[in-house]
């Protein structure tokens, strides 16, 4: 039997603690575009880029990261952080990685009065490092491009 990555097999890394989501997305936004000559086709035009995604988690994962903002003094005060997502199972293996994360709480609660199920909440991240994001270790944006943003 050959073992696959569930959503069970991710967690993530934030700020050296290892936490377990409920529910995970990130999205990147590439507004790269082609280049037209009179009107034809001719190329691409890099565009800009942005990155943003969602945290769902328990209540007692969300206090971890609470924990984190009653160090920092609020929520807002919270210095962005690098977030890191590894599963491996069998022979497969993800690893995502987003920098400079701006944690933002959006979904306080999210109660099910029936049961069943833990309460979540959902904190909002927006990347804003020039580093952006790594799959696998490959950098999404080339070099170039950042080295004279990152010193």
């Amino acid at each position: 039997m050959t073992y696959r990555i569930s959503g069970q097999s991710v967690d993530f890394s934030l700020d050296g603690d290892l936490i377990h989501a409920e529910k995970v997305s990130l999205s990147i936004t590439d507004n790269t575009a082609a280049a037209q000559t009179q009107g034809v086709p001719d190329g691409c035009l890099s565009g800009d880029v942005a990155a943003e995604g969602e945290i769902e988690l328990s209540s007692k994962a969300f206090a971890i990261v609470n924990a984190k903002a009653r160090g920092a003094g609020s929520w807002r005060g919270i210095a962005p952080v690098d977030l890191m997502w590894y599963a491996k199972a069998g022979e497969e293996e993800l690893k995502v990685e987003a920098f400079g994360c701006k944690l933002i709480v959006s979904d306080v609660l999210d109660v099910d009065p029936k049961g069943g199920s833990v309460m979540t909440h959902k904190i909002k991240f927006l990347v804003t490092s020039p580093d952006f994001v790594r799959l696998g270790g490959v950098p999404y944006l080339e070099s170039a491009l950042t080295q004279k943003l990152t010193g």
